[in-house]
């Protein structure tokens, strides 16, 4: 049976070096990846696609100088791409809304990473969920499909358990679900063909909050060298029974 997928995909920054004196992250000139989980995320909707058929749209937030994580998206294999620009909050409840209204009907599933790398809320799959009115199932490991039905097993904090729920549904991956492909370069071509839609973000007039701060804690080291690696144990010893 052929599944019409849904994969979000979230844009970040490369490497992020923290200004020492402001504490401050510095970003300006750093380029864009797409963010490891999201990339897990991808590589399930292409593998469920190969197998039962079906289409896998990517749906990113981002802007022009962000096209190129989409693109990879789809040299990974979906079929096409929603790019939405003019969205640029930390706000998870106002992100699970926009989102609702380019996913709330159509798919069979909505696929993502369990959290992003960057705010790390993990609060998007289950705000989704709550909008749309379906299933979730999070931090999934493995996946597997049976007409109207998906099987997964989910990762715990101690053990793993095997769930399973009707369509459509909501369903966030951890990393070890797959291990992410490398398109070859006759797929990275071809990219540049698939359809990319450009869209605008319909954001609401409200917020519920806004980043006031963004500062690295601070951090101090001594840069103490040992030569005698003994010596070193001792003295790493000494330092954590003061903390303790």
């Amino acid at each position: 049976m052929p599944y019409n997928i849904a994969v979000l995909i979230k844009a970040v920054y490369e490497d992020v070096k923290i200004n020492p004196e402001t504490l401050e992250p510095s970003t300006a000139g750093v380029k864009f990846k797409m963010d490891d989980i999201s990339r897990n995320a991808v590589e399930e909707a292409v593998r469920i696609k190969e197998k039962h058929g079906g289409k896998a749209t990517g749906i990113m937030f981002g802007r022009d100088d962000q096209v190129l994580v989409m693109r990879e998206a789809l040299a990974m294999g979906l079929d096409e791409g929603v790019l939405i620009k003019g969205y640029s909050y930390s706000d998870p409840e106002l992100t699970a809304r926009i989102l609702y209204e380019k996913v709330k009907t159509g798919y069979d599933v909505v696929l993502l990473g369990y959290s992003s790398a960057d705010s790390y809320t993990a609060q998007i799959p289950p705000r989704l969920a709550a909008l749309m009115g379906v299933p979730l199932i999070g931090n999934a490991v493995q996946l597997s499909f049976d007409g109207r039905k998906v099987i997964a097993v989910k990762s715990l904090d101690e053990r793993s358990v095997k769930v399973e729920s009707e369509l459509p549904a909501v369903i966030s991956v951890a990393q070890e679900i797959n291990t992410p492909r490398i398109p070859p370069l006759i797929q990275i071509m071809a990219a540049s063909r698939k359809p990319l839609k450009m869209e605008s973000a319909n954001v609401p007039a409200e917020t519920y909050y806004r980043i006031i701060e963004h500062k690295a804690p601070p951090s101090s080291r001594k840069k103490i060298i040992f030569e005698d690696v003994n010596k070193g144990v001792e003295e790493i010893l000494k330092i954590l029974k003061q903390k303790g």
